[in-house]
């Protein structure tokens, strides 16, 4: 048995992750996903409302570290820069998970129910965000568009380095290297 919580959490993620995979998403209840990770469900359920939120656990821990780097981020700098540094301060998050990351992101392209809560999750990020730029004095609307367009950068350099071998830093730059020169096109 798990002797901490971060532990049972982590143990509870991965057998999740391990029957999704093995029996599908629908056919997998809370119960085994308790069994397999040598915990009770009433464990799961202090830990994660629902099976779905299993695979977001972790949300709000890069979501409180891209505020930060938001807000503390050098002055001077445009939203995009100010995005980009926050993307890559907060790169640890994902780095320190990648073993976990990529088979979470198949399962969730496959499964309507997980790409459904994979899109409000990004859309609680975004707004997170945007509030975090708003805060440094970008106004409301171009604070909106930088946040939804950064995370969406930030999504497509995530799936990059997933599929590579470069680092999520070095995927990160390019991507948005790329973004700035859209203007340019």
């Amino acid at each position: 048995m798990p002797r901490s919580g971060a532990e049972a959490r982590r143990r509870l993620q991965q057998a999740a992750l391990d029957l999704y995979r093995e029996r599908g998403f629908d056919r997998t209840t809370t119960a085994e996903i308790a069994a397999r990770a040598g915990v009770n469900e009433r464990t799961f359920f202090r830990h994660f409302p629902d099976k779905r939120e299993v695979l977001f656990g972790g949300e709000e821990d890069l979501r409180a570290a891209l505020v930060h780097e938001v807000t503390t981020a050098p002055a001077g700098l445009a939203p995009y820069e100010v995005l980009l540094h926050a993307f890559r301060k907060s790169a640890r998050v994902l780095e320190d998970n990648r073993a976990y990351a990529e088979p979470r992101l198949d399962l969730i392209a496959k499964t309507p129910a997980l790409r459904e809560r994979d899109l409000a999750k990004a859309a609680y990020l975004s707004e997170a965000l945007a509030e975090a730029l708003r805060t440094r004095g970008v106004p409301d609307r171009l604070a909106d568009l930088a946040a939804q367009t950064g995370w969406a950068a930030f999504h497509h350099a995530a799936e990059s380095w997933l599929a590579g071998e470069a680092t999520l830093d070095t995927h990160l730059r390019q991507t948005f290297k790329a973004l700035k020169t859209l203007h340019n096109q």
